[in-house]
């Protein structure tokens, strides 16, 4: 790390002609991370089916973990002791933690939100309760030792319609980025991004960025978005957050991972994406195709001896079978394993494929051939005409 000057180099190798797709490389302690990038989620260290070295066998350069599960099992204490997550979880490629800060919508019913920060009730001890502060998040995430956290942010549900209350959490999120920022002691080997939040209101959603801008930091997020609104609404809200926020550094957007949202947020402009779905749908007997998914507990697929995806190639697919699945899946713990890296290998394969469309100049052609594959008939949802149209992608 002497070398370098800072924690995170962000060098933009091509930029789309027609949209607001680029491809970038960023440079981290724990290697280079290729964007647009996928980011799958190992909430409490671990990749749910799948083990850390063959994550590594697929490329992966870059994960999530939870920090307030982490911070509660194995806790501060045990993470400390093995010297951060990389060395406990025997990952020695890059990490991304969150703040803790979506609990406050996920588990709303347990958390009392006030000026301090977050008290929680434990999910471990149903009668201890947790406080989670700006300060407590930093200094866990310190202790972690990802080498991207994120700040604590006050988040609102977009479904929550009160604009005064969203209101507040747009200037409290501020206010707890500087907290944040006072006490994160490891600016040399971990960046620190703030969270744009504002849900669904244009004007404070500005008011947001412009205020996060002001400070000086490595990358952005885009927060609390992908909580139940409508896709009209989730495309604008991308649109302008990606517009206001500086071109030099990533643009990551929170929670986002079905691949037609990834397809037209990376031509909206967005770097880094993050999501549950590809792991969480594996454990449900559902792998991922170019047009969708498939549910392989499907009587259909009983006598169906052709792999998941004729065209991947990904260990699964070279060796298995819809049949031999359709057999073991939700039943047998290899078969979440199986699926599971079928459906990370397809993420990880649909980002390299928009980057190299980007960089050989066809990222237009790319979405059209997608968008085409997905909806054979033409029938295009509104959201994905207006929102390609909006940077110049006209489907026919």
């Amino acid at each position: 790390m002497s070398a370098k000057s800072s924690p995170l180099l962000f060098t933009i190798l091509s930029e789309c002609k027609t949209t607001k797709a680029r491809v970038s490389k960023m440079e981290l302690p724990h290697g280079p991370v290729d964007t647009p990038v996928f980011m799958p989620v190992g909430t409490q260290g671990t990749l749910k089916g799948i083990l850390p070295e063959q994550l590594e066998k697929l490329n992966l350069q870059i994960m999530l973990a939870n920090t307030y599960h982490l911070g509660t099992k194995p806790g501060v204490e045990i993470l400390k002791k093995a010297g951060g997550l990389h060395k406990f979880m025997n990952w020695n490629k890059n990490l991304l933690t969150d703040s803790g800060g979506f609990q406050m919508v996920s588990l709303l019913k347990l958390a009392e939100i006030t000026e301090e920060g977050v008290k929680f009730q434990s999910l471990n001890e149903q009668k201890a309760e947790v406080m989670l502060t700006p300060e407590h998040s930093i200094e866990i995430q310190n202790v972690i030792g990802a080498d991207i956290i994120m700040q604590l942010d006050d988040v609102v549900k977009t479904t929550v319609p009160d604009k005064e209350r969203i209101g507040v959490s747009v200037k409290r999120t501020t206010r707890w980025l500087d907290r944040c920022l006072k006490v994160h002691n490891r600016e040399t080997d971990q960046s620190l991004f703030p969270i744009v939040q504002g849900t669904l209101y244009p004007d404070l959603r500005e008011e947001s960025a412009k205020d996060l801008i002001q400070r000086n930091v490595n990358g952005y997020a885009i927060g609390g978005l992908s909580g139940g609104e409508s896709k009209d609404d989730f495309w604008k809200m991308v649109h302008l957050s990606t517009n206001l926020l500086p071109k030099d550094k990533p643009r990551y957007l929170m929670g986002v991972g079905f691949a037609t949202d990834l397809v037209v947020c990376c031509a909206l402009g967005v770097d880094m994406f993050d999501c549950v779905f590809p792991t969480r749908t594996a454990r449900f007997g559902c792998a991922l195709v170019m047009n969708g998914q498939i549910n392989l507990r499907a009587s259909k697929y009983k006598k169906d001896f052709s792999p998941i995806d004729p065209d991947c190639e990904c260990d699964t697919c070279k060796r298995y079978t819809r049949a031999y699945l359709n057999c073991i899946v939700t039943h047998l713990p290899v078969a979440c394993h199986l699926v599971t890296i079928h459906n990370i290998y397809f993420q990880l394969r649909l980002m390299k494929n928009i980057r190299d469309s980007i960089s050989n100049g066809t990222f237009p052609v790319f979405v059209a051939d997608f968008m085409l594959k997905n909806y054979p008939d033409k029938d295009y949802p509104k959201w994905i005409r207006e929102s390609l149209e909006a940077v110049n992608i006209t489907l026919h």
